[in-house]
């Protein structure tokens, strides 16, 4: 093995999203983990400029990109996985319990184009499969709970733990989306906590937390430990009540409807339609008097 992975971080403030670029110093193969595609939800526009931005890196570096990494079906913003594997040839790789979360959604958007088998994606990780990066051991570690296909990868001193938790002095994921569940995400956490020490943990967001000026997207399991939605012996029932209430007061992610629709698809959009426009759904749920006139 060759040691430490290569990681260069590039956040996207409008989601405030953490892509990475992870690369063998050896022998110059890399990953891409949770790109992002730009959105703009006012006009219907995507552009690639984030996307270009870490290829550009990665062609400057050398390096050659063999996966796209996807730590789960993000619901804030879009995956730029597709055109990343257009550009490189790269594979898109996620969990295998994927197929879960296209199958909650699938009738929600009445997506009957999607295959529920989650063929869209290149390889579907089980939890504790290993993979190389090069040279670079990669152990995937199934971390449900936030959703119920999200996993980390652990390179070598690394994790990326994607939405399971955020950087110590802000706290941890939401767990209500369809198929998420408080008493699993605390597990999954327990057990990122249980690893070394000296771990380095890699954050998918970050938001400032009160009285902080700077964002920031990197600490250890020993920091980690001392997360406020986890400190002085917090147990887990204590921590579901605590996730559960925080939970029912968040709105609802800006971009979660977009997301969702194309994330479960690999990032790519849905079907174009007669007119050779693609088009993304929002249900409407009609409250109080107004089923009665529409």
């Amino acid at each position: 093995m060759s040691g430490r992975p290569t990681i260069r971080a590039f956040f996207d403030e409008p989601t405030n999203t953490v892509s990475y670029l992870v690369a063998d110093p050896a022998t110059r193969k890399a990953a891409i983990i949770d790109p992002v595609f730009d959105y703009d939800h006012n006009s219907g526009t995507v552009d690639t400029r984030s996307v270009e931005a870490m290829l550009k890196a990665a062609e400057e570096a050398g390096y050659v990109v063999e996966w796209v990494l996807e730590t789960h079906a993000h619901a804030d913003h879009l995956s730029g996985a597709p055109y990343i594997k257009a550009k490189t040839r790269a594979k898109i790789g996620i969990g295998e319990h994927i197929t879960e979360v296209q199958r909650i959604f699938r009738p929600i958007f009445n997506a009957t184009d999607l295959d529920t088998s989650g063929r869209d994606f290149d390889h579907l990780f089980k939890d504790g499969e290993h993979f190389t990066i090069g040279d670079l051991d990669v152990e995937v570690l199934h971390t449900p709970g936030h959703t119920p296909a999200d996993i980390a990868y652990r390179i070598e001193n690394a994790v990326f733990v994607g939405d399971t938790m955020f950087m110590p002095d802000y706290g941890t994921a939401r767990a209500d989306f369809p198929g998420g569940d408080a008493h699993k995400l605390y597990r999954s956490i327990q057990r990122l906590l249980a690893l070394p020490p000296e771990t380095r943990l890699f954050m998918c967001h970050d938001y400032k937390a009160p009285g902080r000026d700077i964002y920031a997207w990197e600490t250890t399991v020993a920091d980690a430990r001392n997360n406020v939605h986890l400190k002085d012996g917090v147990t887990e029932d204590e921590f579901v009540a605590m996730r559960q209430g925080r939970d029912a007061k968040l709105a609802a992610p800006r971009l979660l409807l977009p997301s969702i629709q194309t994330n479960i698809r690999a990032g790519k959009f849905p079907p174009a339609e007669a007119n050779g426009v693609r088009y993304l759904m929002i249900p409407v749920t009609l409250k109080g008097g107004a089923e009665e006139v529409v």
